[in-house]
């Protein structure tokens, strides 16, 4: 029991890991069959240590996670702007947007049923942001992520906490991530490059959508007027009430009746989505992190800058004085030195890359077990991108009580990017609120 002895009182985890192996090794040896014939107590202190050796490599693994953080490897940066034209955020240009209506890649097969609803409200989810990466391989030609979430800042927090229950058999989200993948030949998609013009169309149309969202399939139909269609019981109530009581009666008498247009939504000249609660529509537009000079003076920061600085600076300063430990301050002005140099980003993109997400705060981080392994291959997940907050502030999210927020939203998705019989694959999206909840 020396080495054990001498590695407790050095306080050395590494020490401490190798001699309970160690110890392991003496105990049982390499073959189970030494381990049946220990007594009964022996083997019980067997598996203490081992238990004790899994913990103490499982927070060196933590720890070592956030040792590779620290690393400032430049990322790929998103940036939301108006498009120029509302034409190029068609799908048929495999768009990377954020807010309004998705441009879904496999415009037929929409993900249904419980997977389109928060697992805590049962509301439908809205649709947060889109991201096309394709990787060079046959099968991911064309390859889009997709982000929703419930707008519920109450469902976020429930969301937040119900994450802590690592890898549960049902988890209850409010943020969900689908992947869907095609290769070079599909039925939705010419093989050639589009021309990024109005006149191309993608081939075929799409299913018929929501009238209220816009989001996903309409397989509800209005008993009145027979044209109307929606996704859901809970959007039918509230476009009855908000206005479909009239209009039906008109529709009733028309001969207008909606059809699905290539963009696999009716015809945009004659029906428009009827909600108002829809965030704002940008494209997101990438730039790489390494074109951005660290020493750019802060004059022209604040010049390039859509976020007012005063409002930044009053944002950050509250938080900074919320903030009760070293490491929380610590980690907040690594990671407000690293968005100072581009303060309008709203995503980090860092698949295929040595870059690691950047923390604002250093509690409410996943360890490396806290990730899944992928629902379909169980293969390991990798991080594909980073949604910061600044997001929230195009969408004009008022900063308010129980306002939505968050500190950070990482989606980490299958390494391989394995094929599996869904056409929209269920990924996984790590919350970090500034004040994590620990009990609701």
């Amino acid at each position: 029991m020396a080495d054990l002895t001498s590695a407790l009182n050095e306080d050395n985890r590494a020490d401490l890991v190798s001699a309970l192996k160690s110890k392991i090794q003496s105990l049982a040896g390499q073959h189970s069959d030494v381990l049946e014939n220990l007594s009964p107590n022996v083997r019980k202190r067997v598996e203490v240590l081992r238990e004790i050796q899994n913990d103490c490599e499982e927070v060196q693994d933590e720890d070592d996670d956030y040792d590779d953080e620290e690393e400032h490897e430049p990322a790929t940066l998103g940036f939301v702007e108006k498009p120029k034209n509302q034409w190029s955020l068609c799908r048929q240009y495999f768009p990377s947007k954020a807010g309004g209506v998705p441009a879904w890649l496999d415009p037929v097969n929409i993900p249904l049923g419980r997977t389109s609803v928060c697992d805590i409200c049962e509301e439908p989810l809205q649709f947060l942001l889109q991201v096309y990466a394709p990787i060079e391989k046959e099968t991911t030609f064309h390859r889009m992520l997709f982000v929703f979430m419930c707008p519920s800042m109450k469902c976020l927090l429930r969301d937040q906490h119900e994450q802590w229950k690592r890898h549960p058999e049902k988890p209850s989200r409010s943020v969900k991530v689908f992947r869907c993948q095609l290769p070079r030949d599909n039925p939705f998609y010419s093989r050639e490059c589009p021309q990024y013009n109005e006149s191309h169309p993608p081939v075929g149309s799409g299913a018929v959508l929501c009238d209220w969202c816009g989001t996903w399939k309409g397989d509800k139909i209005c008993s009145g007027c027979r044209q109307a269609r929606y996704c859901s019981e809970k959007h039918q109530v509230v476009s009855w009430s908000s206005g479909h009581k009239i209009t039906c009666q008109k529709m009733k008498v028309s001969s207008y009746v909606p059809r699905p247009n290539n963009n696999g939504t009716a015809s945009l000249e004659s029906h428009k989505v009827e909600s108002n609660n829809l965030w704002p529509e940008f494209e997101i537009i990438i730039e790489d992190e390494s074109e951005y000079n660290g020493d750019m003076s802060e004059d022209n920061t604040s010049a390039n800058s859509l976020i007012s600085r005063n409002r930044t600076d009053e944002t950050m300063n509250s938080l900074l004085d919320s903030f009760k430990g070293d490491d929380d301050k610590r980690s907040w002005a690594n990671f407000q030195e690293r968005i100072a140099k581009a303060p309008d980003q709203v995503l980090r993109y860092y698949r295929n890359s040595n870059a690691k997400p950047i923390w604002p705060i250093s509690s409410g981080r996943p360890s490396q077990a806290d990730i899944p392994k992928c629902n379909y291959c169980s293969g390991p997940m990798c991080c594909e991108f980073q949604i910061l907050p600044q997001l929230l502030y195009y969408f004009g999210v008022e900063n308010e009580v129980n306002s939505l927020d968050w500190a950070s939203i990482v989606v980490y998705a299958c390494e391989a990017s394995c094929e599996a019989t869904l056409p929209y694959k269920h990924e996984f999206a790590w919350v970090q609120l500034y004040s994590p909840s620990t009990t609701l």
